[in-house]
């Protein structure tokens, strides 16, 4: 007992000072909820301030279109589970990185205890719209399916991503039945479907043509390339925009999300997180935007307190979100 008040207390402390809301109650919602609802106990509540050793295993995904092999990066944490599973997109404009790309995050969120894969996405070179977004809906699908083999309950399965992976969510997020995201087939899995429980993003191209315009504005020429060589036809820069796709009052899916956005980023402006946010509300969804002061777009990428602190962000709402989806 005394050990479980100093590790709640502990939280308390260092949510308070990461300036997230607390998460007492979160254990007891989610290791009783089975209860309450007739079922067995689960074997393990997730918390997110555990510090697991982890397992880091590299695995084929899917061959693109180029012919280039894309891979899968596992983080699995060591300990009983079943662990909670997400899926990360890794960011690039859509033309460069890869599974790498969010190494630090991917590794803080899974050592709380999270099976955590990033994948490899179609680079535009290879095919422009909307390849990476099939790559993203197969992943989902690919991910449910074998989230079992690596100890990964795949039933609430999130999806993180930064960036241009982050417009990849976006439209996962909204979109996930959409046959054109849906086109690349899963025939060990035919009937898994690729709808997620929750979307935790950094920095997210959410409206592709402000982020077009805003590229042209501050002149930067390898940034307009990237834009011309993904959308092709010129067409989809706005049939495959998450804020147009609000804008238009599409039927679309609106699963919990989170945006994280610095507030020094003059690649997406943090205006442009605002009204995205507050379209994603008046559609009906739950969506959380904080704003990281004295940050870039890509802050992350450097150790520091506010690197921390998107660390623990992303676990907060990862622990937020399974405990309500236990409880309803």
């Amino acid at each position: 007992m005394e050990r479980e008040l100093g590790r709640r207390n502990f939280l308390k402390t260092s949510v308070a000072a990461a300036g997230l809301p607390t998460l007492s109650a979160l254990w007891s919602v989610s290791a009783h909820s089975n209860s309450l609802a007739g079922g067995p106990p689960m074997k393990t509540a997730y918390d997110p301030t555990a510090k697991l050793d982890l397992k880091v295993s590299e695995v084929e995904l899917r061959r693109a279109v180029s012919g280039r092999m894309l891979m899968a990066r596992v983080y699995q944490p060591q300990g009983v589970g079943p662990f909670p599973t997400l899926l990360d997109l890794h960011g690039g404009a859509w033309n460069n990185k890869d599974r790498g790309a969010n190494e630090p995050m991917d590794r803080a969120v899974a050592a709380s205890g999270v099976l955590v894969v990033a994948i490899d996405l179609t680079l535009a070179p290879e095919a422009p719209y909307p390849a990476s977004v099939q790559d993203g809906n197969y992943g989902v699908r690919w991910l449910k399916a074998k989230a079992a083999d690596w100890n990964g309950e795949a039933a609430n399965l999130g999806v993180l991503g930064s960036s241009s992976g982050g417009h990849v969510a976006e439209l996962l997020a909204l979109r996930p039945r959409d046959p054109r995201y849906n086109a690349i087939p899963l025939s060990a899995a035919a009937s898994v479907d690729a709808t997620v429980a929750y979307v935790a993003t950094r920095s997210p191209i959410s409206d592709t043509v402000a982020r077009y315009q805003q590229a042209e504005t501050m002149k930067r020429e390898s940034m307009i390339k990237n834009n011309k060589t993904y959308f092709k036809p010129w067409e989809t820069i706005f049939e495959g925009n998450p804020q147009q796709i609000l804008d238009r009052r599409e039927a679309a899916s609106l699963p919990p999300l989170l945006i994280m956005q610095g507030a020094l980023d003059d690649n997406v402006l943090p205006a442009v997180q605002e009204k995205f946010a507050a379209s994603y509300r008046a559609a009906g969804g739950d969506c959380e935007l904080h704003v990281f002061e004295g940050c870039e777009h890509e802050w992350v990428a450097k150790p520091g307190p506010q690197t921390d602190r998107a660390h623990e962000m992303v676990k907060a709402f990862i622990a937020r979100n399974l405990a309500r989806r236990r409880a309803s």
